[in-house]
This record gives C-alpha cells, sequence and structure tokens, in this order.
C-alpha cells in the first residue's frame, strides 16, 4: 500500500495542471497540498513592467520586461512555478507564439494554472450577433488556454452601453461557453472583478442558472470592496468562494480613483477555508508601491495563512 501511494504520488507531481482534468462530465483536479504549491503568480501584478505597446509608450519604467521571460522570472524571484498569464498581455494567439510561450513557461519548470481574458462584445447585448461574437471570444481563450495547457480560463463579462446586465442572457452564452469548455477539459471561470457588469451576486445568479460544473467562481479577495461596504466585501468572497474550484486571487488591497481599499488577507483565507476551496491562490498585487516588494508580501501572507 505505501508503495502504491508513493508511486501514485510521483505520478501525480509529474502531471501538469490540465493533465490532472480527467474526460469526465466534471472537472477533476488533482490540487497540490504544500503552501507555496498552491500559490501562483499574475502577469497582472507586473503590468507596468511587461514589454507592451502601452508601457514602450510611456517610456518611464527604463528596461520591460518580455513576457516570455515572465515564468522564469517568478521560479527564480520567488520560487513559485505557478503562474497566471493575462491574454491581453500576449502579443499574439498565433500558434507560433503559444507554442513558444508553453515552452518558456516549461523551461521555468513552471504551469499555467489559469488564463484571464475577455473581448468587448458583451454576452447580454440586446444585438445577438454581438452575443454570438461574445461566446466565440469565449471559446477561443478556451483555445488558446489549451495550446499553454492550462485548464482554465477566468471571462470577462463585457458591458453593453445602455443596458443593465442580464441574468437570463449572460447565463444563456456562459452555459455554450460551459459546454465548449467541457468538451474540452477546460473550466470556465468568472471573477467578482467591475463592479457593474462583474457584481458578485449577479455572477452567483448567473453560475446558478447556468448550473454546469465548468462554470464556476474566481473569488477575488478585494475587488468587492470597491463599493466602500466591508460587510458587503465578506458576503461577497463568501459565497463566491461556496461557487469556485481552481482559482482565487489573493490580494490585500485595490486602489480605485486614487482612493486604497484594504481587505483582512486572514479573515478571508478562513472564508476559502470554511468553503473547502483546495484550488490555487494567485498573487495579484494591486497596492501601492513597487510590484516586485507587493508581490512577495502576498506570497508570504499565503504560505503562513496556508500552512
Amino acid at each position: 500500500m505505501q508503495t502504491n501511494r508513493r508511486s501514485f504520488l510521483i505520478a501525480t507531481a509529474l502531471l501538469t495542471p490540465i493533465q490532472r482534468l480527467s474526460a469526465a462530465a466534471t472537472p477533476n483536479m488533482r490540487f497540490p497540498t504544500e503552501p507555496r504549491d498552491r500559490l501562483a503568480v499574475a502577469s497582472w501584478s507586473f503590468r507596468e513592467h511587461l514589454d507592451t505597446a502601452e508601457n514602450r509608450a510611456r517610456k518611464s519604467h527604463g528596461s520591460l520586461m518580455n513576457l516570455i521571460g515572465f515564468p522564469a522570472m517568478v521560479a527564480d524571484r520567488y520560487k513559485i512555478h505557478n503562474v497566471e498569464i493575462l491574454g491581453q498581455h500576449m502579443p499574439s494567439t498565433s500558434p507560433a507564439y503559444l507554442k513558444e510561450l508553453r515552452a518558456a513557461v516549461q523551461r521555468a519548470g513552471s504551469h499555467v494554472v489559469d488564463l484571464p481574458a475577455g473581448g468587448d462584445a458583451s454576452l447580454y447585448d440586446p444585438d445577438a450577433k454581438k452575443r454570438a461574437a461574445a461566446v466565440e471570444d469565449g471559446k477561443k481563450w478556451i483555445d488558446v488556454a489549451i495550446a499553454l495547457d492550462c485548464p482554465s480560463v477566468r471571462l470577462n463579462i463585457s458591458g453593453a452601453k445602455g443596458v443593465k446586465p442580464d441574468v437570463a442572457l449572460t447565463a444563456e452564452g456562459l452555459r455554450a461557453i460551459a459546454q465548449y469548455g467541457a468538451s474540452k477539459n477546460v473550466v470556465v471561470n468568472l471573477e467578482n472583478d467591475d463592479p457593474e457588469t462583474e457584481d458578485a451576486f449577479f455572477i452567483v445568479k448567473v453560475i446558478d442558472r447556468v448550473n454546469s460544473p465548468w462554470l464556476r467562481a474566481l473569488p477575488d479577495f478585494c475587488n468587492s470592496m470597491l463599493k466602500g461596504d466591508e460587510k458587503f466585501n465578506y458576503d461577497a468572497v463568501t459565497a463566491m468562494f461556496q461557487r469556485a474550484y481552481n482559482i482565487a486571487h489573493l490580494k490585500d488591497s485595490e486602489v480605485d480613483n486614487g482612493k486604497v481599499y484594504r481587505v483582512d488577507v486572514g479573515r478571508t483565507f478562513a472564508i476559502a477555508k470554511a468553503s473547502g476551496f483546495k484550488g490555487y491562490y494567485s498573487a495579484e498585487f494591486e497596492g501601492e508601491g513597487d510590484a516586485y516588494v507587493g508581490v512577495a508580501k502576498l506570497i508570504d501572507a499565503g504560505i503562513k495563512y496556508l500552512s
């Protein structure tokens, strides 16, 4: 029994995240249990340091980091081997570039554990053609995730001008996207991000209406604090963790229009633990100061509360 168990653990450790998903009717990812192994670092944290057209135009940060070098930087600097790469940080989604990026992740001994992405088309736009475009965009990012051997995507819910978020229409589109994700073994996540179009309780209603194990919540520790109500934030995070599966955003603060919102990280980890969440925590620096230092503090906090 001990030999079999040891062999199983060794084999599991060698699997990539997407290989840990079964082809069954529900996702069956096997998550690590060691605190450091449950942490990831989001490319969003280094948005001002990446070599993007926007940052090159600003000419204010000196040397910029190529996204290809991001996984190695995270592994070398933080000893973290899970990364979350924002789709909009990729200069291309061509097969050649995705192959190059995947190879860079592998050279770092790392895995892409989530792919946040999204387009401008809205899933609840009154125009059926625009809704269809949003669905196709979601499917596109699932294909990109597969190319990166990534087990999940986090899709934005974009707004439609002059239209309030609509649960029924949004659920209709996401049902189709989740079905496509299921056919590819890729989980679709929704984040409490934009306070208007991605309010946590709106997302909860959408997820419950779709009722698919392939459509899950991605709880962000602090985004719901943007409404300025501490109770609302913790209630929102609780509801999100009850529907989460493989990824959450570890954050201790958020800056909006010059105002800093802070969250109790320990209390939020306790909420996650009470929900039974077993997935990854991706450090997403949003606070004041240096991103490199801020991410290090988030990693220290993650190890502390997961130990």
